[in-house]
């Protein structure tokens, strides 16, 4: 079973034929940049000062982003020597945040490897999976090593979104960065759509006219041309999910607003 946050879905609320659209999100990076700390502050709110750096989870959670629901899975992953056998997220990620620490330089020259790993995994694909490079540790700028322009430079040289965020503090903008994930993941969606062939049928007569006009001889509008367009199905992206997971219960007495309570994720220290 896969760990699931938010607010329970009610029985009869949404038909089983009809499942809601899923977004994986895989978040990257050295051990130490915040990933797990973004993870739980997305998930649940609340920030973490302590975890195992060595446990790699997949969470879900139903959110609503665009007033369009969406199951947004994320795999909190702990690679130990950098983007090595990565093809456990890079065949199973939509998206993928590569996180480092502003106040620290080698995990801001470590996340570098992860995006040109995933510049290769790109070449040679139809469908590009969107990237989006976080600054995290905001709360830490009087120690700050990597200014916000090479951050943005970087990114722009690979192509991706680029935010810088707390963990410690800011729920919004953690919420923000996630959410605009799953944005890129539609908007690729929709610039790759197939597109729909074209063809012509066979001309046939136009419609009589109700009031009949007198035009010239010249004009010819004896038959006329309609186009008919097919229709393609779209197939939404298949999630394959290879991480361990983590059951965690939540409290049905929590208000709507309020996040669930973690119960059984090891290591993990709540405020």
């Amino acid at each position: 079973m896969s760990s699931m946050f938010g607010k329970p879905r009610a029985s009869g609320e949404r038909p089983p034929q009809s499942p809601l659209p899923e977004c994986n999100v895989a978040i990257l990076g050295c051990r130490g940049a915040g990933k797990s700390a973004l993870t739980v502050k997305f998930l649940t709110k609340r920030f973490i000062s302590e975890y195992d750096p060595n446990l790699e989870d997949t969470y879900s959670s139903e959110e609503l982003v665009d007033q369009q629901p969406v199951l947004l899975k994320v795999m909190d992953t702990a690679d130990q020597d950098g983007p090595r056998n990565c093809e456990r997220y890079l065949c199973w990620a939509s998206a993928f945040l590569v996180v480092y620490s502003i106040d620290d330089r080698k995990s801001f020259e470590g996340c570098q490897r992860y995006l040109e790993v995933l510049a290769v995994h790109a070449r040679g694909r139809q469908r590009r999976s969107p990237v989006l490079l976080l600054g995290n540790k905001l709360d830490m700028e009087q120690y700050r090593q990597v200014p916000s322009a090479e951050g943005m430079s970087l990114a722009s040289r690979f192509g991706c979104l680029f935010h810088e965020v707390s963990a410690c503090q800011d729920f919004a903008r953690v919420q923000h960065v996630f959410h605009e994930a799953v944005r890129e993941v539609r908007r690729q969606a929709e610039w790759n759509l197939p597109v729909r062939p074209l063809f012509i049928s066979e001309e046939r007569p136009c419609p009589p006219v109700a009031t009949p006009v007198a035009l010239p001889t010249h004009h010819s509008l004896a038959t006329c041309t309609f186009n008919t367009l097919s229709t393609v199905n779209y197939k939404e992206i298949p999630s394959v999910a290879q991480a361990k997971l983590v059951t965690v219960k939540s409290s049905r007495a929590q208000s709507k607003r309020k996040a669930p309570t973690l119960t059984l994720l090891k290591g993990f220290k709540i405020f």
